[in-house]
């Protein structure tokens, strides 16, 4: 006989504070970092931290630099005029996996995303999904006159493009080419 035990799922917490340089003009918003980040002190983590994450390859392509640690990920950042941050604070972790779809019990981060909109100059919102911009739009409200754009995810699981050609799309959004 084998007894069914109910295993409780965890409150993850957002490892990381958002990173808004003075006078950003653009704000890129993601879902909640993965497991990875959330469940492991990592030395140097940061935003999309995961070793098959793209993000941080597609903007070394996109700004022909070298982004191998947090300060130089920062560095680009302050230069360039961008701030990230999530949309969720808090949450828990279905099927102790990192897809957005099993996030559930959501604690969003208003306070933050909302100062942010309010007291910096941002012109433009990347989403780097099309599930963060619909979750955004169901709990957010855009300031008038911020453009909003869906990046290709820069998830492993997004195979719909190449490398190449996520480069493409993200030059046309950060370098507006």
């Amino acid at each position: 006989m084998f007894k069914h035990i109910k295993i409780g799922i965890m409150i993850e917490k957002h490892p990381f504070e958002p990173f808004v340089p003075e006078l950003s003009e653009i704000l890129i918003l993601g879902s909640f970092p993965g497991k990875e980040s959330t469940q492991n002190n990592r030395d140097n983590d940061w935003f999309y931290g995961a070793n098959r994450n793209q993000f941080w390859k597609i903007l070394e392509l996109v700004y022909g630099v070298s982004l191998e640690n947090k300060s130089e990920r920062q560095s680009l950042f302050t230069s360039n005029k961008l701030a990230i941050t999530d949309i969720i604070l808090s949450c828990e972790r279905a099927e102790n996996s990192n897809s957005d779809k099993n996030l559930v019990n959501k604690t969003y981060n208003y306070e933050c995303i909302n100062y942010v909109l309010k007291k910096n100059h941002i012109k433009k919102i990347l989403f780097t999904s099309k599930n963060v911009y619909k979750e955004f739009n169901e709990h957010f409200k855009t300031p008038y006159g911020i453009d909003t754009i869906i990046l290709p995810s820069p998830s492993p699981i997004f195979r719909r493009l190449s490398l190449q050609d996520k480069v493409i799309e993200y030059k046309r959004h950060f370098l507006n080419i």
